[in-house]
């Protein structure tokens, strides 16, 4: 079982693992790519760049050798003994389908017969689900993150993972071949928290979190609940009684995102905070009220200088008056 994982600037490298793989393929090849569209993988991979038929996948579905199953549009890719399986569980790192969500399906249900593939891609996702498959005996295949094209992806995993071969986009069709004509190991046992978590990504009920993580102080970016830190495993990550699931550094960017958004929020209100209460001080001014004049157009110089501070935190150094843009969203 070939799981193979990406994000920004992986449909080139797994093109070229689709043209190199043979027509009479042992194994079978399961694909998940994060997107920001939600719009259809097989349209984004094109028509197939090799021997085998490229399959939309679906609920239910028989697993056959020989094929490439494709992740469907907002839903988890998940792997089930023999059969395929589109689980509607909460979003991981703000994606559904999910990389990590197929990853440790296919580590639960396969184990060491199991070869990971992660290629391209920004932030940190799919590290997790690389060290689910080698927790449970299988092989992991990472692009070399030096000629990714987004190299974030490849360079976490490598990091936290002991990967069993790195290759450039020309090679990974070659060291895969090798992973997967290596005998399988022995199965072992299964990991609690994989199944676990393998049963949120499902959109099972009953899941229960406390069997794998403990309650920290940090709120979830998606719906305000509390997060709680998984214990087992090589990356730092957390999930909400809902289901979110975040890396540490996927949670940090978020919470970057809505600062900088409640700081541009802030900015925006304090200027006009400051216009206002000059031009108070104006009409005090031409009322002949010098005392409340004064008081205002003190209380505009704070203002102004909160302004100030505002934009520091922001990191610009925009003229005052060019402040106001609205609230910026985080790149898909």
């Amino acid at each position: 079982m070939v799981v193979i994982g990406g994000s920004a600037g992986a449909v080139a490298p797994l093109r070229a693992i689709l043209a190199g793989l043979p027509a009479e393929s042992p194994a079978a090849y399961f694909v998940a790519l994060h997107t920001a569209s939600g719009g259809s993988l097989a349209a984004r991979i094109g028509r197939p760049p090799g021997p085998l038929p490229l399959v939309p996948a679906e609920d239910g579905m028989a697993i056959r050798p020989g094929r490439v199953y494709l992740a469907a549009a907002d839903r988890h890719l998940l792997l089930e003994p023999g059969t395929i399986r589109l689980g509607r569980g909460p979003r991981e790192n703000i994606s559904r389908p999910a990389v990590d969500a197929l990853f440790r399906s296919a580590a639960l249900a396969y184990g060491p017969r199991v070869v990971g593939v992660l290629l391209s891609g920004l932030l940190h996702d799919g590290a997790a689900g690389l060290d689910a498959i080698k927790r449970c005996g299988g092989l992991a295949l990472v692009q070399d993150p030096d000629e990714a094209e987004a190299p974030d992806m490849p360079r976490s995993a490598l990091a936290a993972v002991p990967a069993d071969a790195c290759a450039p986009t020309d090679g990974l069709g070659a060291a895969l071949a090798r992973l997967v004509a290596l005998p399988a190991g022995p199965p072992g046992p299964v990991p609690e928290d994989l199944a676990l978590e393998v049963a949120i990504a499902a959109g099972r009920p009953g899941a229960d979190l406390e069997r794998a993580a403990d309650p920290s102080p940090i709120t979830c970016p998606g719906c305000g609940g509390v997060l709680s830190q998984i214990r087992e495993g090589r990356v730092l990550r957390f999930r909400c009684q809902v289901g979110h699931a975040y890396t540490a550094e996927a949670l940090a960017d978020m919470q970057g995102d809505a600062l900088e958004d409640a700081l541009r929020v802030a900015l925006r209100i304090v200027k006009e905070r400051a216009e206002l209460v000059g031009r108070m001080a104006g009409d005090a001014r031409r009322r002949g009220n010098g005392l409340v004049a004064a008081m205002y157009e003190e209380r505009a110089r704070e203002y102004d200088g909160h302004v100030r501070t505002i934009r520091q935190a922001l990191g610009t150094g925009h003229d005052l008056r060019e402040a106001g843009a609205g609230p910026g969203g985080r790149p898909g």
